[in-house]
């Protein structure tokens, strides 16, 4: 089975300042999961698009570290540039590549603009396939007057009041996250510096003006030319060659013609060899007479037939997961049972996430449909964090390995010694108040979801357990640790009520798989 990959083709305010945009690339790319492909930059535009792709749980993460990022390193008050913007991380689309779907990318869109909302206090709109009202899914809408004017009117315009986050711009503005097709943009440069005639022939090709479909376009003066500027958004209806001679048509209307064209991040395959065989009127053209794409083919059915003949624990996934397998079974102290504790919730959450997601749809729980989706965008924000945690709790041990090492005669040894050991206590804690949560979203899918799926939801649940029992050995064992007795005192109180919680869902879940499951227990 492959990995879920998701594409994300954020754009930055900002292109002047290259050590700006190398820091949210290196935020992004540290992300685990999640590879950077390209960046592209226009200073004219001020304005960069990086393109990085990686698994449902790693793009969400990294959506989020980047924004928190570019809010830290661009003040929108300062900002000028040719292309519309409202925002430091101005549009961040989420497209789905392989293995995943567009609805997964819409709760993913959903998730990250509500985390953005709440924690970095940014406006956050939701466009396209996300949008969560018919009138704003298009980006141009959205933007319409620029960071300049949304923030006068946000506070009162009942229009331009954002999905998540205040009614109130600061200075990283706005941020447009929604879930899209795969886009190509692309720039046309004319062989003038007359900016109407790019603005002329932009509102000729784009959609909104009656023009081709599929087309966004607008007229811009980059770098001294006309510059025609555009978002190809289903290259496969509305050819990129079409584009380009419609462009090449309207211009010598005006005396004009094409100087040179730019492509802004990356292209499919498909669309070159789309205008490739519309140039050259190959019309009995087949794909796998492309060298390439037939040696590729015939590889991946190598590939494909090799692992075939593999076990299971041999698959691209299986492989993933026994890197963490054998670093646990290493002779080295991280990761240990805390990172274990919150790899295991974050497997509970994604089996509550699997419940969810085979009731939606299904007409017999057409009743409980919306329930579900809550519960699914819930669960998949709980398996983000739990995952995430695996490894925060691996660098809170190694903190505290760290203060140990200072020397003893250092005056901050045994204040920083308290400190990371209350921070060592504390994540556990997180974790098992967070399986705890996961095992209510487990009880819910197990009384009202699929019932076929009914032990699914009691496996989520036992490993939720085992997730909050694992964690509660890590708080215990860090307090003793700890000289501050009222902290102590605070953190066992916590974890004695998620125990006697806990063990009530048990019970109750154990009621739903004999009484709904049929199951003997």
């Amino acid at each position: 089975m492959t990995t879920p990959l998701i594409e994300c083709v954020p754009n930055f305010s900002d292109a002047r300042r290259p050590e700006v945009i190398q820091a949210i690339s290196q935020t992004i790319a540290s992300v685990e999961g999640v590879h950077v492909l390209d960046h592209h930059s226009d200073n004219d535009h001020n304005r960069t698009v990086i393109t990085y792709v990686g698994s449902p749980v790693g793009v969400e993460e990294a959506a989020f570290q980047a924004i928190a990022k570019a809010a830290e390193l661009i003040d929108m008050t300062q900002h000028t540039g040719e292309h519309p913007r409202i925002g430091a991380t101005d549009v961040f689309p989420f497209i789905p590549i392989s293995g995943a779907t567009m609805d997964d990318c819409v709760e993913i869109a959903r998730r990250v603009g509500k985390r953005v909302g709440e924690e970095l206090n940014i406006p956050i709109f939701l466009y396209e396939e996300a949008a969560l009202r018919s009138d704003r899914t298009r980006l141009e809408v959205i933007r319409r007057g620029e960071y300049e004017t949304l923030k006068e009117v946000i506070a009162t315009d009942p229009f331009r009041a954002p999905d998540f986050g205040p009614k109130e711009l600061g200075t990283a503005g706005a941020t447009v996250i929604g879930a899209r097709e795969f886009l190509i943009a692309y720039n046309v440069y004319l062989t003038t510096d007359d900016v109407e005639i790019a603005k002329k022939i932009g509102k000729t090709i784009r959609h909104s003006s009656g023009g081709l479909r599929y087309v966004k376009g607008m007229g811009l003066l980059v770098d001294g030319r006309a510059q025609v500027s555009m978002n190809l958004t289903n290259f496969r209806k509305t050819p990129i060659a079409l584009v380009v001679e419609t462009i090449r048509r309207e211009a010598e209307r005006y005396g004009a013609g094409i100087h040179h064209s730019e492509l802004v991040g990356l292209i499919p395959q498909d669309a070159l060899v789309d205008a490739a065989v519309w140039y050259t009127q190959m019309d009995q053209f087949e794909p796998d007479q492309v060298l390439e794409r037939k040696l590729f083919a015939t590889m991946q059915a190598e590939a494909t037939a090799d692992n075939g003949r593999q076990t299971a624990d041999d698959s691209p996934r299986s492989a993933v997961d026994r890197h963490f397998l054998d670093a646990l079974a290493e002779g080295s102290p991280t990761p240990g049972g805390g990172s274990a504790a919150a790899y295991a919730g974050a497997m509970a959450a994604g089996l509550v996430a699997m419940v969810a997601r085979l009731t939606i749809g299904k007409k017999k729980y057409a009743e409980v449909e919306n329930q579900m989706h809550e519960i699914l965008e819930e669960a998949e924000a709980l398996r983000s964090e739990l995952t995430t945690a695996v490894e925060r709790d691996a660098k809170a041990f190694e903190a505290i390995m760290a203060a140990f090492k200072l020397s003893k005669d250092n005056p901050n040894r045994a204040a920083q010694i308290q400190e990371a050991t209350l921070h060592a206590a504390e994540i556990p804690l997180e974790v098992a108040s967070q399986a705890v949560r996961v095992m209510e979203l487990a009880l819910e899918v197990a009384s009202h979801g699929n019932a076929n799926a009914i032990t699914d939801a009691g496996s989520g649940a036992a490993l939720a357990a085992a997730s909050l029992t694992g964690a509660g050995y890590n708080v215990r064992i860090n307090v003793l640790g700890l000289k501050d007795q009222a902290a102590v005192e605070t953190l066992l109180s916590e974890l004695k009520s998620l125990d006697k919680k806990a063990g009530q869902l048990q019970e109750q879940l154990k009621k739903q798989l004999i009484e709904r499951g049929g199951l003997a227990l």
